[in-house]
Parts: structure tokens; C-alpha cells; sequence
């Protein structure tokens, strides 16, 4: 796939500041939840936030998974798998023992063990919402995209197609385990000599690029979208994951 993404010439203007999101909250399988794009689409995506929960730069990449392509639309769902208790960005990185130990002890509730299991009562809950749905990609941010990682691997049946950004602890182990079609979008937060490993152990169809001069999370939480070549890279990784969910959904 090239780097220049054909759906990148499609995805709407970015909006820098003052998101005013495009899709509504409602409860899925006991979870409040993200959901956004046409409710009779045939194809949908569950989205994994990050650790930071529903802020904005990621609510604004939901709705342009939804709809950013003209040729193929897709109903999103994002559920709040913390409950409304996400991480508060003052924690992270953390620079003091408080902090670490702020942060060891909100981990305990967000290990991926813990939320996987939810996920095919959460597909099962949106398919009642919308019967039309036939196909199912996943697309994570940071913790959600070792999420995508793991259930690419352990729960192959649930999905067509996985997108992972800016992974948290990025696995090669994961990789040889992956099992679906998979994209990794990385940054400059994750080693190039981890992604490469990562690369190599995918014996799947794949894409795999990392954006060298991006921050961890540049296409959620971290992304400064004032900044024009954030705001850029932000917009290409959307158009990048919207290609390949089209070419592998």
C-alpha cells in the first residue's frame, strides 16, 4: 500500500479546536458508548480508545472513520470500557513515585484481560441495534491497539481487519499470534527496532509504517491538531486506516 493514502484526498477538513462531535452516547451491553455514522451501514468498526477516554481528537476520529470515505461508510461504535473513570493526562508520563503509583493502581482495572472478554456481547448488542451489520474491524488507540493486537489473534472469528495506533507495549510475540489482516500505525514512541520485529513476525496481509516525527497517540489524546504538521499526519493516518479497513473489510 502506498504511503499516500487515496482516502486522505477524502477525509474531511480537520477541525484544530471547539469538535463538536457528529454521533450521539447510548448504552451497549451495560457500557456507555460512542456511536456515530449511518445507523443502517453494512459494515462496522469498534474503535478501543486510549487510556485518556472519549476526548475530543479521538471522538473526531470516530466520525471520520464513519463517514471519511465516500465510498464506504461504516457505523462506529466506541465503548467507555473504563466507566468513566479514565486516566488523567497530569499522570502520564509520570515523573514522581506518587504519580507512578497513581498510575500502577488505575492500570489494575485496565488490564486488556479484564475487557476483551466483552467485546462479542458488545458486537452481538450493536448487530440488535442495527441488523444490517455483515462485517466487523476493530481500530485501537495506544492501550485500545494492543487490544486490536490481541484479540487479532485470540478472537480471530470476531473480526475481518485490524488497525492498531501508537500501541501500548508493542509485542513481536503478538505478531506472530495475529490472524486477520493487520495495520500498525506507530510513532516515534514505539522503537523503530520493536516495530520492525513486529513487522517481520505479521504473516498476515499488513501495513506497517511509523510516523518518525509523531508523538505516542498522535492520532488520538496527543494529537495537537494547531500544530499543521500534526494536524497532517493525523489526517493521513485516518486516510491510511480507511484504505486498508476498505481493501481488507
Amino acid at each position: 500500500m502506498s504511503k499516500h493514502s487515496e482516502a486522505c484526498c477524502r477525509v474531511p477538513p480537520v477541525v484544530s479546536e471547539g469538535y463538536e462531535p457528529k454521533g450521539q452516547y447510548i448504552e451497549l451491553d451495560g457500557l456507555k458508548t460512542y456511536v456515530t455514522g449511518p445507523p443502517d451501514a453494512d459494515k462496522a468498526l469498534l474503535v478501543a480508545y486510549d487510556i485518556f477516554g472519549f476526548l475530543p481528537q479521538i471522538i473526531q476520529g470516530a466520525d471520520i472513520l464513519a463517514t471519511g470515505d465516500s465510498g464506504q461508510s461504516y457505523q462506529i461504535f466506541m465503548p467507555d470500557f473504563f466507566n468513566g473513570s479514565p486516566a488523567r493526562m497530569e499522570w502520564y508520563p509520570p515523573v514522581n513515585d506518587e504519580q507512578k503509583a497513581i498510575l500502577a493502581e488505575w492500570f489494575k482495572e485496565a488490564q486488556w484481560s479484564i475487557h476483551s472478554p466483552k467485546l462479542p456481547g458488545l458486537l452481538q448488542a450493536a448487530e440488535k441495534i442495527n441488523p444490517s451489520i455483515k462485517a466487523w474491524g476493530i481500530m485501537g488507540f495506544c492501550w485500545g491497539g494492543k487490544m486490536a493486537s490481541i484479540v487479532a489473534g485470540d478472537e480471530p472469528a470476531l473480526f475481518k481487519a485490524a488497525v492498531q495506533t501508537s500501541p501500548a507495549r508493542i509485542d513481536a510475540n503478538d505478531a506472530a499470534q495475529v490472524k486477520i489482516p493487520t495495520m500498525l500505525l506507530a510513532s516515534q514512541g514505539e522503537s523503530a527496532e520493536s516495530v520492525k520485529e513486529y513487522d517481520e513476525n505479521l504473516k498476515v496481509s499488513k501495513y506497517v509504517e511509523r510516523f518518525e516525527d509523531q508523538v505516542h497517540g498522535f492520532m488520538s489524546a496527543r494529537a495537537d491538531l494547531k500544530i499543521e504538521r500534526v494536524r497532517e499526519e493525523y489526517e493521513r493516518g485516518y486516510g491510511l486506516a480507511l484504505d486498508f479497513f476498505r481493501t481488507h473489510l
